[in-house]
C-alpha cells in the first residue's frame, strides 16, 4: 500500500472509530507513526469524509499552548484542529458523558472571524474534549490526527457579537465546577492576545492551502489547564468573576 493510500485507509479507520466513541484507538497499536505532516493529512481526510456525511467546518482551534496543558500532555505545540457544526452547542447544554471517551473540558476565549479576516467579536467558550491518548508515548502527531481531541465547544449565544474591545481591560479568565474554581489565568495564551492566534493559525493554514473565511469560530487556546468531568458536574466559565458561559454533564 503506498503512502497516500495508507493514510486514507487511517482516516478511514479514525473516521469509523470516532462514530462508534473509541476515538483514536489505532494509535494503541504498535508500529503506527506518522509525521506532522502526515497527521495534518489524516486530520483534512477525516474532515472531507465527515463533510460528505453531511457535517461542516464550523472553524478551528489552536492548542496546546498554555502551561498547564503542555505539563499535562508533556509537549508543546502549537498545533491545529477543525471545529464541526454538529459539535457546536449553546451555553446550558447538557453534555452526555457516555457520548464521551473520558469527557474533560477547557476553558478558553474564541472570536470570530469577519470580513477581510478581521476579528470582528471575542468571547468565553468551554471546550469538550476525549481526553484519551493510545500510543505508549504521547506525541503531537497522535494530537493531530486526532484533531487535537476534540469534541465541540459550548458558546454564548448572547456574546457572539461583543467586540475584543470589551475584554481590553480584563484581567482573569476561570474555570469552576460545581461552584469550586479549579483554574484561573489570563485570557489569551500568546502575549499578543488574540491576534497572535489568529496570525500562527492563518499561516498554518496557508501550508496546506487552506485559509480562514469570514464566519469562521477560532478558538485561540488556553492558558489553563484541561480537566476530566463527570455526570452530575455544573462547568462554568467566567471573566474577572462574571459568569458567561455554562454546561451540566449528564
Amino acid at each position: 500500500m503506498d503512502a497516500d493510500s495508507r493514510l486514507k485507509a487511517l482516516a478511514e479507520r479514525q473516521w469509523r472509530d470516532y462514530r462508534s466513541g473509541r476515538p483514536g484507538i489505532a494509535f494503541a497499536e504498535p508500529g503506527l507513526a506518522l509525521t506532522l505532516s502526515e497527521a495534518y493529512g489524516v486530520q483534512a481526510e477525516v474532515a472531507r469524509l465527515r463533510c460528505a456525511a453531511g457535517d461542516a467546518i464550523a472553524g478551528y482551534k489552536v492548542g496546546c499552548i498554555g502551561a498547564g496543558v503542555v505539563e499535562q500532555f508533556g509537549m508543546a505545540g502549537p498545533i491545529r484542529a477543525l471545529l464541526f457544526r454538529s459539535e457546536l452547542r449553546a451555553s446550558g447544554a447538557e453534555i452526555r458523558y457516555e457520548d464521551h471517551a473520558n469527557l474533560a473540558i477547557e476553558g478558553e476565549m474564541a472570536i470570530r472571524i469577519g470580513a477581510g479576516g478581521a476579528v470582528v467579536a471575542a468571547f468565553p467558550v468551554i471546550e469538550l474534549h476525549n481526553f484519551v491518548f493510545r500510543a505508549a508515548r504521547k506525541t503531537l502527531a497522535e494530537l493531530v490526527a486526532n484533531n487535537g481531541i476534540n469534541a465541540g465547544v459550548v458558546v454564548p449565544h448572547h456574546l457572539t457579537e461583543t467586540p475584543n474591545s470589551r475584554w481590553v481591560d480584563a484581567r482573569k479568565l476561570s474555570v469552576d465546577i460545581n461552584g469550586r474554581t479549579v483554574d484561573s489565568g489570563a485570557l489569551w495564551p500568546f502575549p499578543g492576545g488574540p491576534e497572535e492566534s489568529v496570525a500562527w493559525l492563518r499561516s498554518s493554514l496557508s501550508l496546506q492551502d487552506r485559509a480562514l473565511a469570514s464566519g469562521d469560530l477560532v478558538l485561540t487556546g488556553t492558558p489553563l489547564g484541561l480537566y476530566p468531568v463527570k455526570p452530575d458536574d455544573h462547568v462554568v466559565v467566567k471573566v474577572d468573576g462574571e459568569a458567561h458561559v455554562d454546561c451540566f454533564i449528564t
